[in-house]
């Protein structure tokens, strides 16, 4: 099973500690799995939410297909997210936990359905970061002591 990433969101594993990955479908129109394929979607500042028992990921801009005309829709419209029951109240409990929160990771394409990795998530705090810049940079000063040698 080859996947082919066509847009990571690479703030959300500097900003979260990520506990749990869950993979999702995604419920699209004709004219935004083509502007997906071609790699025209965007996860910055995304995020998603349990409502009604159903799982919807906000703020995820897909540019408007270019011969898509009126079969474009809204780029930032609410899309929904294909998950089983099971999963969904998983989430929802995990949610309704103080601090955790549900972020999109990473959007690939499998046998050509789009596909998403969800995440549940707690939020770093500043001093949280630091250290995790300051464990790259050891870690960079290191591999570059060993090269030499």
């Amino acid at each position: 099973m080859e996947k082919k990433i066509v847009s990571s969101n690479k703030k959300a594993r500097h900003d979260y500690f990520i506990e749990e990955v869950y993979e999702a479908g995604l419920s699209l129109t004709g004219t935004e799995i083509k502007s997906i394929r071609g790699g025209a979607v965007n996860l910055k500042d995304s995020f998603a939410k349990v409502q009604n028992g159903e799982v919807f990921v906000y703020n995820m801009h897909i540019s408007p297909y270019e011969q898509g005309n009126r079969y474009n829709t809204d780029p930032m419209r609410p899309k929904k997210l294909l998950l089983h029951k099971k999963e969904i109240r998983k989430l929802d409990q995990a949610v309704s936990q103080d601090g955790l929160t549900l972020v999109p990771l990473d959007i690939y394409l499998v046998k050509g359905k789009a596909k998403l990795s969800l995440a549940i998530a707690k939020g770093k705090k500043l001093y949280d970061k630091r250290e995790d810049i300051a464990k790259k940079d050891a870690k960079r000063d290191i591999d570059r002591k060993m090269k030499e040698h």
